[in-house]
């Protein structure tokens, strides 16, 4: 299964490519960590190891995380809209946080602000993001080893818009695009390994709608229904599942209340 924040053995395959490598230098860095948007999704295969295939595209967003490196240790959050408005999965700052996973891959010791816009377990990627933001600061550019610390953070090391595919390690960037998306995100998160264990459990269905994983989230998540109907009552459109979700979206500019409106980024 794709689980964040986990992955096979040779996790750290491309590690010891590194060379810059101690503690942070004085001053702090603020570096941004775009989120991302699973545009479509599909599942190709299932590994012996129980990772699953994925031909995906995914495209980076101008909602961002900001990740602030100082010279120290230690991890301290904070949260502002829409993050702040949204209760879903809990995001820690101990040795389990992706950040702290990236800066042990990549060698470095450094003491972390990170303030969230990115809501937990809305299929947006803040996590592989920021993980993401340290890689690129740290000079690291393997993209098996990044996949390894979870499944989008290989994307979001690249950036803009990219065919993903494996088990998100293989990022082909495409040419972008200027899109604009608005999506609803309802006030609880979904487990991305609960959501690939009900797809297995259901046979591995195909979503009609562009997203595999859009009949599985509903299974685990029977709440997601009602967010789509709003989405699709205020839009007149047909909504698709952001990646495992809890986010739907569909294209185009529609604001409102309980609504985000939010564009691709350049990479």
């Amino acid at each position: 299964m794709n689980e964040p924040g986990n992955g096979p053995s040779d996790s750290v395959v491309g590690a010891e490519s590194i060379v810059v490598a101690g503690r942070h230098p004085a001053g702090p860095t603020v570096l941004s960590a775009p989120a991302k948007l699973t545009v479509s999704l599909r599942i190709v295969g299932v590994r012996p190891d129980g990772y699953h295939l994925i031909d995906a595209e995914m495209v980076s967003l101008d909602l961002a995380d900001t990740v602030v490196l100082g010279p120290g240790e230690g991890m301290t959050l904070s949260f502002e809209p829409p993050a702040s408005g949204q209760s879903g999965l809990s995001v820690g700052a101990d040795a389990d946080n992706l950040v702290a996973k990236a800066l042990r891959l990549v060698g470095r010791q450094a003491s972390v602000q990170l303030i969230k816009r990115i809501p937990a377990g809305a299929g947006l990627g803040g996590g592989s993001a920021d993980a993401a933001a340290v890689l690129r600061w740290a000079g690291y550019s393997d993209l098996v080893g990044a996949a390894a610390l979870g499944a989008d953070v290989a994307f979001c090391l690249v950036n803009g818009r990219a065919r993903v595919g494996g088990i998100g390690e293989e990022v082909t960037p495409l040419p972008p695009l200027e899109r604009t998306f608005t999506l609803v995100i309802p006030p609880f998160g979904c487990s991305t390994v609960a959501v690939y264990r009900a797809w297995d459990r259901l046979g591995g269905p195909r979503g009609d709608n562009g997203n595999d994983l859009e009949p599985a989230a509903l299974e685990v998540e029977p709440r997601l229904a009602e967010w789509r109907d709003a989405l699709h009552a205020a839009t007149g459109l047909r909504p698709r599942l952001a990646g495992s979700g809890s986010s739907w979206f569909v294209e185009g500019a529609f604001p409102g209340d309980g609504r985000l409106v939010i564009s691709t980024a350049p990479r």
